[in-house]
């Protein structure tokens, strides 16, 4: 199933990726010196981040960036059109 760019745009820049950490997928996370640090879905680590300015989380471990699709993706081993659905509905 294709995606509008627009669309995608959205899910990627709109829903704010502390939110999409702590509200959407619930990862442990803790906000330390005002920077959220959140385990990471992908190594398990601590050793994170994430940008408001950009939009996305990084795990500075295993170098992986992360925005609100991707995070989706990995956290619940879903597929892409499986994280776009899913994320939609906070638009």
């Amino acid at each position: 199933m294709p995606y509008d760019a627009n669309l995608l745009r959205q899910l990627r820049n709109e829903i704010p990726i502390d939110r999409v950490i702590t509200d959407i997928l619930k990862l442990p996370a803790k906000r330390i010196n005002q920077i959220l640090r959140f385990t990471c879905p992908k190594c398990r680590n601590r050793h994170t981040a994430t940008s408001r300015e950009h939009n996305l989380a990084r795990c500075f471990d295993c170098n992986q960036s992360f925005n609100p699709i991707d995070l989706v993706m990995c956290t619940t081993k879903c597929d892409f059109v499986d994280a776009v659905e899913s994320l939609k509905k906070y638009l």
